[in-house]
């Protein structure tokens, strides 16, 4: 495992119940990810992406292999730890958004900052600064539901970045949204992880979206295949 990799995987095996039997859905995964690095992992409908960044993030337990996320060793670590881990050094962006109904637009990204115990006012004036950012100043005091799909995904990504963590794991972030919005919030989620340094590892189905990143991988049959890596 190179040193400075956020995420390293070695011979990673992961496979899950259907019916009466079981069916791989990774088969001995190597991947690393460096700091800074954007990684799309494309495949289709149920071929393991989001097993992968739950397997990641620690949300999901490996059948065999190790797993090791922003220096901690994921598979032998406990649940605290890896509650920690993701409250700390993780920020989420999911295609279902994932907004809590009872808090406005502010309350959503502040609550990363205020799960992490950062102090209000600091708290306050990142809040500020990034709903300013995604052009969604003016709704700070908005609920959820009045926001179109793409406003809230830009809520989502101001969330998921709020707390400025190492890694940023995004799942199918513009499955539910016409071409404009899917453009401006890769735009913006790049924008935002190139800002503060974080790596980030997005699994798509769309080759628009993958295009996007440093480095395409695809998922198929339970292993990852490296695409050619952009040039520049």
């Amino acid at each position: 495992m190179p040193s400075a990799s956020l995420v390293s995987l070695r011979s990673v095996h992961k496979s899950v119940h259907e019916g009466l039997g079981t069916r791989v859905v990774l088969a001995g995964v190597d991947l690393d990810v460096l700091p800074g690095e954007a990684v799309a992992v494309l495949g289709r409908s149920g071929s393991g992406k989001s097993t992968l960044l739950n397997l990641i993030a620690g949300i999901d337990d490996t059948d065999a292999g190790s797993v090791v996320t922003c220096g901690v060793d994921v598979v032998r670590a406990g649940e605290r730890q890896r509650a920690r881990l993701r409250s700390e050094r993780l920020g989420f962006v999911f295609q279902a958004f994932h907004l809590l109904p009872t808090l406005t637009v502010a309350e959503n990204v502040a609550l990363p900052l205020e799960l992490a115990g950062v102090a209000r006012p600091v708290a306050a004036t990142r809040v500020r600064e990034l709903l300013e950012r995604i052009g969604l100043a003016d709704r700070a005091g908005a609920w959820p539901d009045v926001l179109s799909g793409g406003e809230q995904q830009r809520v989502a990504v101001a969330r998921a970045v709020a707390s400025r963590p190492q890694l940023l794991l995004c799942d199918e972030p513009t499955g539910n949204l016409d071409d404009a919005a899917s453009a401006m919030v890769l735009g913006l989620l790049h924008e935002l992880r190139r800002a503060h340094g974080a790596a980030l590892v997005v699994v798509t189905h769309s080759a628009a979206t993958a295009a996007t990143c440093d480095r395409q991988l695809h998922l198929d049959g339970g292993v990852l295949h490296d695409l050619a890596a952009k040039g520049g």
